[in-house]
C-alpha cells in the first residue's frame, strides 16, 4: 500500500526559544512533531493545511519488492560527494541534480528527487531530509542542522563521510567477533530442542520401566520435556508476545530512555557503547565549537547526535547548568557519565581556549579504543561461551547419564 502525505502549518519555539511557523508534509501531526524536533524545535502546535491536496509518497508493496533499498554505502557515498561538489561551489540543487542522474541506486534516486524538489521549494537541507528517516538517521538530520547554521555544510557532509565510515567498520568488526559465538548459541538452542522433544522422552520411557525413584533433576528434565511436547505452540506464542511487548516497550520514550541505560552497564559490551557514544559527543561538540554555534545552541544540537537517550539527557542537563552560569567542566562532571581523561581535556581546554581542538583528540583517541576494544570482544566472550556449554553438559550429565549409568548398574546387580 502506498501511504498519503498531507501538508501540515506547524508553529514552534527553536533552540533559540524564537517562535517559528512553516509548512511540512507527513502523515500525521506527531509525524510532523517528531520530525521538528529532529530540527530542533518544539512544536507548539500542529494542523492539516486547509485545502492541501494529498500526495503519494512511499512505494506500493510490489514496488518495494522489486526495487534495491537503501544501504549505507549508499548514504557514505553520497555524503562524500556532496562534500567534494561544496567544497568545489556548485550550488546545492545542481549537486543534487547531478547525483540523481548519476546514483546507480533507483531507491536512492526517488530520494534524491524528493530532497531536490522539496530545497527547490525554498526549504532548508535539513528540513528536506528529515522526512526520510529510514535513510537518514536523527544524527544525520543534527549534523546537517549544525552545517546550516555554522556555514561550513561541506565540512560537516566530510565528518559525516567519515563517521559514517567509521561506524561501517566498527559494525563489520563486531559482526566478525560475534559471528562464532552466535553460531555456537544457535546449535546449542538447536540441539536443546531437539534433545527435549525426542531424546529425553525416550530416557523417560526407560526411566519408567524400571520403577525407581528418579534424582531430582532428572525429574525436572523429563517434566519441562513433557511440557514443551505438549505445549511447543503456546510456547512459541508466549516467545512471540514477548519480543513483540519488548520492542513496542523500546519504541517509546521510556523505554528507549531504559534502554540505553542498561547499554552502558551490560558486562562486556557496555564499556564498547560508553566509548564510542563519548567520541560521537565529542567529535560532534568539537565542530560545532569550531563552527562559532554558540554552547548553548551546540550542547541542544549534540544532544540529539549521540544516539542514546541516557546520555543526551545528561547532556541537556549540562545545557541548563550552562545557562545558569556554572562552568563546562562543572556540569560535566555533575552529570557522572564522562571519564576523568574527558573531564581532564575539557579543564585544560576551557584554561588554554582551545576545548574544540582538544575535543577532536578525545574524539580520535576514543574510536581508536573503540576500534581495539572490538578486536577482543571474541576473546572476552568466549570464557562465557565455555560456562554456558559447561552448565549444559552438567545438567544432562546430572539428569540423564548419571540416572542411566546408576539404574544399569543395579539392574545388574552392582549398585543400589
Amino acid at each position: 500500500m502506498t501511504i498519503e502525505l498531507a501538508a501540515f502549518v506547524y508553529q514552534g519555539r527553536n533552540d533559540r526559544r524564537e517562535l517559528v511557523n512553516g509548512t511540512l508534509e507527513g502523515e500525521s501531526a506527531p509525524a510532523i512533531a517528531r520530525q521538528l524536533h529532529a530540527l530542533g524545535i518544539v512544536a507548539t502546535d500542529v494542523q492539516i493545511q486547509p485545502d492541501a491536496p494529498a500526495t503519494r509518497s512511499g512505494l506500493s508493496w510490489f514496488e518495494k519488492l522489486s526495487r534495491p533499498p537503501v544501504t549505507d554505502d549508499d548514504v557514505i557515498l553520497f555524503s562524500r560527494q556532496m562534500y567534494t561538489l561544496q567544497k568545489a561551489g556548485v550550488p546545492i540543487l545542481r549537486a543534487f541534480a547531478g547525483l540523481q542522474a548519476s546514483t546507480t541506486n533507483t531507491s536512492f534516486a526517488v530520494v534524491i528527487g524528493e530532497i531536490r524538489a522539496s530545497i527547490d521549494q525554498g526549504r532548508e537541507l535539513s528540513v528536506a531530509i528529515v522526512g526520510h528517516p529510514e535513510v537518514f538517521s536523527t544524527f544525520y538530520v543534527a549534523m546537517i542542522r549544525v552545517g546550516e547554521m555554522s556555514g561550513r555544510l561541506a565540512e560537516v557532509f566530510n565528518r559525516l563521510f567519515i563517521h559514517l565510515e567509521f561506524e561501517k567498520d566498527v559494525r563489520a568488526q563486531i559482526k566478525a567477533a560475534l559471528r562464532y559465538p552466535s553460531f555456537v548459541l544457535i546449535a546449542v538452542a538447536i540441539a536443546m530442542v531437539i534433545i527435549n522433544l525426542f531424546v529425553i522422552p525416550v530416557f523417560a520411557g526407560v526411566f519408567a520401566g524400571f520403577n525407581a525413584q528418579l534424582p531430582l533433576m532428572t525429574r525436572i528434565l523429563i517434566a519441562s520435556s513433557a511440557f514443551m511436547v505438549q505445549w511447543w505452540w503456546l510456547l512459541a506464542l508466549m516467545i512471540g508476545g514477548i519480543i513483540f511487548a519488548i520492542r513496542a516497550y523500546l519504541a517509546t520514550p521510556v523505554g528507549r530512555f531504559a534502554w540505553d541505560k542498561l547499554k552502558l552497564r551490560l558486562p562486556i559490551a557496555g564499556e564498547i557503547v560508553l566509548k564510542a557514544t563519548l567520541a560521537r559527543f565529542a567529535r560532534s561538540f568539537a565542530l560545532s565549537s569550531q563552527s562559532g554555534v554558540p554552547v548553548l545552541q551546540g550542547l541542544h544540537v549534540v544532544a540529539r547526535t549521540v544516539d542514546n537517550a541516557y546520555i543526551a539527557r545528561h547532556i541537556e542537563n549540562m545545557r541548563e547548568g550552562i545557562a545558569r552560569g556554572d562552568s563546562l567542566l562543572h556540569c560535566a562532571a555533575a552529570t557522572g557519565v564522562f571519564t576523568p581523561v574527558v573531564l581532564q581535556m575539557i579543564a585544560v581546554g576551557e584554561e588554554t581556549g582551545e576545548i574544540d581542538t582538544l575535543l577532536t583528540e578525545i574524539a580520535g583517541m576514543y574510536e581508536r579504543e573503540t576500534a581495539y576494544s572490538i578486536k577482543g570482544l571474541s576473546a572476552k566472550i568466549e570464557p562465557l561461551l565455555l560456562v554456558v556449554m559447561a552448565g549444559l553438559v552438567l545438567v544432562l550429565a546430572l539428569g540423564v547419564f548419571l540416572p542411566m549409568w546408576s539404574l544399569g548398574q543395579a539392574a545388574m546387580g552392582r549398585g543400589g
